[in-house]
């Protein structure tokens, strides 16, 4: 199974929306990009975990929360960042799985790479999340509109003239 990693507060830079958000509110920025990457592991099939820095924080620990089978979102320790987790993390799994990491750091792409994890930068892996929610939104409108059954397709047009007298007399 594919694992990603992906560098939370790098990919809420440069993607668009997430952009526009983040300049309200950082926490609703990271929410959206939670929902968004939820839907995606779930479609893709793919185990992804999003980490966040919290180097800065003062006496901040490293915390995990299992959204749901497919995504975890990662909370670093105070002095550690996301590229330093990311790294120690492709080190212990990188050569036995197929790891991708996504951040726009041109430094941590080259070190990921030699880890043995394939890199993405954020505005392409934007692209391909849009993609997955093009195909998800395909499959839901194929899934309403073939099986549904409106009113007229079941009953006779007598009926839904008697329907429509009743209907008025109130």
């Amino acid at each position: 199974m594919k694992i990603i990693f992906v560098d939370g507060y790098n990919v809420i830079n440069y993607w668009p929306e997430l952009k526009d958000i983040k300049d309200q509110s950082m926490e609703i920025a990271r929410e959206k990009l939670v929902e968004t990457l939820n839907n995606y592991a779930s479609y893709k099939d793919y185990l992804v975990k999003i980490v966040f820095d919290a180097h800065l924080k003062k006496g901040s620990l490293e915390k995990t929360d299992k959204i749901s089978e497919r995504l975890s979102v990662v909370y670093t320790k105070e002095g550690e960042t996301a590229d330093a987790f990311i790294e120690k993390s492709v080190d212990d799994i990188g050569r036995k799985a197929e790891v991708s990491v996504v951040t726009s750091d041109s430094l941590e792409q080259q070190l990921i790479f030699q880890r043995g994890a394939i890199r993405i930068s954020s505005l392409e892996f934007y692209h391909d999340v849009k993609e997955a929610e093009f195909c998800i939104k395909g499959n839901i409108e194929k899934k309403y509109t073939h099986n549904r059954q409106i009113l007229e397709d079941v009953v006779g047009s007598e009926v839904l003239e008697k329907l429509e007298k009743i209907r008025r007399s109130k």
